[in-house]
């Protein structure tokens, strides 16, 4: 089949930050990253001594090592969420999660020190506790109280910068829009320029240009101007280059924007190959420090999971294998990351075990399920060895649902963009099932709203994100009347 059916936001249009090690495009650093850090390590130190001092606890080599782990904990963790990167533009609630994952990792990991060298610390557990809890309330309060406060600057006029939009295209009207719609960033928008007549100009852009380039150029060079973004066609490339030749005569801050967005791009980041910059259309988020963090999450909450359910594991065994013949574990191929095959592993729920060319999806009332084969399937417990596949590294906790392989091949040539959903390991659990989206896809519509779901997730992946995922699974995920 030529024709393929496009999801119709599967993948969404973000900010593009590049790479920072060298090139000539280097990711924009906060100003306010060090006074930040400045700022986090001076309070928790307070806060620390404070609770030692309300106790009557003494403050020891011990303790102060204590400290000490917590500290570089939290540094480390604010780097895997970027807490100290420029939130200028991002909403709030995003900005405080960050900093309340941060705090929970690195408490984490504090905790985790202090179990082991509890006696040699010398530290008092009600004052840990008070300072824990103190602590969590502070980084988060102080940081919302400057985000309001430099907000009330920008709107009153302070703290803010004069801006134009050089090209009246699609592009540079959405940039005009972010612009006086985020007044809180403190950027002014004074106008579009453009060089076309007014017959020339899309019917949407007619009389919202304020004047020609060259005019925006006299702006700038009178200082009225602080940032020019330039929102011409890619295909403008010598237009765009006699733009920038003009630019750099005067002192204001020149941003391209790149109409990279046409590409719906996934992940995109910035690759230094030598001293070339190549921009990845399609990435995965697990890179680095994030990698590292999705494993450590899928280890902990996988063996914590497998020792509270290892007893009626077994006994879901033995019904298994008392109301039916054949094995008790179904392992089917299936697709992992980057498309490779993978064996997956299931309570077997039917009296056949398709794993060929053809598999035929579970329906409604489906003769080949056992007897108890339909209650595993609708309660997800038939799931439950995945948890083993997660030990192994072959899947994770939350990520896209795997399909059989007969079912990738069918679907990646009907649905443009279906493979993309393996840039990360395949879930337990994820944000399509949790939204009703499980169990049998009758229609190629409803694969398409499946993928839209998986590929969101990838684009908007956080740890946050699958706490809120598993969450929604074990209090109103694990039924489902569409799973047969």
């Amino acid at each position: 089949m030529d024709n393929k059916v496009a999801p119709n936001q599967v993948l969404k249009s973000h900010e593009v930050e590049p790479n920072a090690s060298g090139g000539l495009i280097v990711r924009n650093q906060s100003g306010f990253s060090t006074i930040y850090r400045l700022i986090d390590l001076c309070l928790v130190t307070l806060l620390y001594y404070a609770s030692a001092f309300y106790y009557d606890s003494p403050v020891t080599a011990g303790s102060l090592l204590f400290l000490f782990v917590y500290v570089i904990s939290f540094q480390f963790s604010g780097e895997c969420v970027e807490l100290y990167r420029s939130w200028r533009g991002h909403r709030t609630n995003e900005m405080l999660r960050a900093a309340a994952i941060a705090w929970a990792l690195s408490m984490l990991a504090t905790t985790a020190f202090g179990f082991f060298f509890f006696g040699d610390l010398k530290i008092t557990p009600p004052g840990v506790l008070l300072w824990a809890a103190s602590s969590f309330v502070v980084v988060l309060a102080w940081r919302f109280v400057m985000r309001k406060f430099l907000f009330r600057l920008r709107r009153s006029g302070l703290n803010s910068r004069k801006s134009i939009v050089i090209g009246a295209t699609q592009l540079g009207y959405n940039m005009a829009n972010q612009i006086v719609s985020n007044e809180h960033l403190g950027i002014r928008f004074l106008g579009l320029f453009d060089d076309r007549g007014e017959d020339r100009l899309p019917h949407e852009f007619k009389n919202q240009v304020l004047g020609n380039i060259e005019s925006a150029i006299e702006m700038a060079k009178r200082n009225e101007v602080d940032y020019i973004y330039i929102a011409l066609p890619m295909s403008a490339e010598n237009r765009i280059r006699h733009i920038l030749e003009k630019c750099s005569d005067t002192t204001a801050n020149v941003y391209i924007i790149p109409n990279f967005f046409m590409y719906n791009l996934l992940n995109a980041r910035w690759q230094s190959i030598g001293s070339v910059q190549a921009l990845s259309v399609y990435d995965t988020p697990f890179q680095g420090a994030s990698d590292v963090l999705k494993r450590f999450e899928d280890i902990v909450l996988s063996i914590l999971i497998l020792m509270m359910l290892a007893i009626p594991m077994l006994g879901i065994a033995a019904a298994v294998k008392l109301t039916s013949k054949g094995p008790v574990i179904f392992k089917q191929k299936r697709y992992g990351l980057d498309g490779k095959q993978i064996t997956v592993y299931k309570f077997r729920s039917m009296t056949t075990q398709d794993n060929g060319a053809v598999v035929k999806q579970a329906t409604k009332n489906d003769a080949r399920l056992t007897k108890i084969g339909g209650f595993l399937r609708r309660s997800s417990i038939d799931e439950l060895p995945q948890f083993i596949n997660v030990l192994q590294g072959r899947m994770s906790i939350v990520g896209p649902r795997p399909h059989a392989v007969a079912h990738n091949e069918e679907y990646r040539k009907l649905i443009t963009g279906y493979m993309l959903r393996h840039k990360v390991k395949p879930g337990i659990t994820g944000w399509a099932q949790v939204n009703g989206l499980r169990g049998e896809t009758e229609t190629v519509n409803k694969m398409v709203q499946r993928v839209e779901y998986d590929l969101d997730y990838i684009h908007r992946w956080s740890v946050w994100f699958d706490i809120k995922i598993v969450f929604m699974t074990v209090f109103g995920g694990l039924a489902n009347k569409n799973a047969y």
